[in-house]
């Protein structure tokens, strides 16, 4: 069984998925002013502040900061999002988790997608800052869909642990929002890789998300293949976490009926 049946469980469900995805999509800024737009201001803004507070006040010294910055907050983004999402996913639909026929892995999953979907819809924003920065888009882009992949395998395992975890302790919920502050700090998205002391770079490649970032800025603002023994390593600590998390909610979805 194992990962496996998430797989096939998912694949039979993918219509399914499918418009639950899109529903999140549009029901994520329904009723605001500037709608689908804040799937392209949310990251501007941050860039805006981080470049604000980083290279005016805190004087911090590097060429093309602001573009520098978006190759690390888009993907991080999709992180924080889909795990804040992912989290009280099946708690808040206990009504859906009661019924013997509905798979309650469609709903971590449909919260990763849909955050994935905003990340997707965010690139050409991007792409259109480094053209207003001047910054050259080469051709290592070519291996963005495989940094893509790797960080939603983690994605996935992290949301499916975390949401199955969130029904016997809800707790979780409440932590996970500082835990991912102290994530953002140990991933080089506000300052390069090259920053971070030789003796602490190891925690900050294997933590990881670490990788990754440096791995989007490598083949977005740096222009240059990322280094493929880092983004082995990425690889294969996102797939411990899918299997892992996995085995977190295939071992507590029996249960979920009862506790909700």
């Amino acid at each position: 069984m194992g990962i496996v049946h998430t797989i096939r469980v998912s694949w039979s469900h993918r219509v399914l998925i499918q418009s639950l995805v899109a529903r999140q999509v549009r029901a994520r800024y329904r009723g605001s002013a500037l709608g689908f737009l804040w799937t392209f201001l949310n990251p501007l803004l941050l860039m805006l502040v981080y470049s604000l507070v980083f290279r005016v006040y805190m004087r911090f010294d590097m060429e093309d900061y602001g573009a520098f910055l978006f190759a690390g907050l888009l993907p991080w983004i999709w992180l924080s999002s889909s795990l804040s999402e992912a989290v009280g996913s099946i708690v808040s639909s206990g009504n859906l988790i009661t019924r013997a026929m509905f798979p309650p892995e469609v709903l971590p999953i449909v919260s990763v997608l849909s955050s994935g979907a905003n990340f997707l819809f965010s690139l050409p924003v991007l792409f259109l800052i480094y053209l207003a920065y001047g910054v050259p888009i080469g051709l290592a882009v070519i291996a963005l869909p495989l940094v893509v992949a790797v960080q939603l395998v983690l994605t996935l395992g992290l949301a499916l642990g975390l949401s199955a975890l969130n029904v016997q302790y809800r707790d979780v919920q409440h932590l996970l929002g500082n835990l991912l502050v102290f994530w953002f700090f140990l991933c080089p998205i506000i300052y390069p890789l090259s920053k971070v002391p030789e003796g602490l770079r190891v925690f900050t490649l294997a933590n990881g998300m670490g990788a990754l970032v440096a791995a989007y800025q490598d083949v977005l603002f740096h222009g240059r293949f990322p280094s493929w023994p880092h983004l082995a390593l990425a690889a294969a600590g996102s797939i411990a976490v899918l299997l892992a998390g996995d085995a977190i909610f295939r071992r507590r979805r029996e249960g979920f009926a009862e506790l909700l």
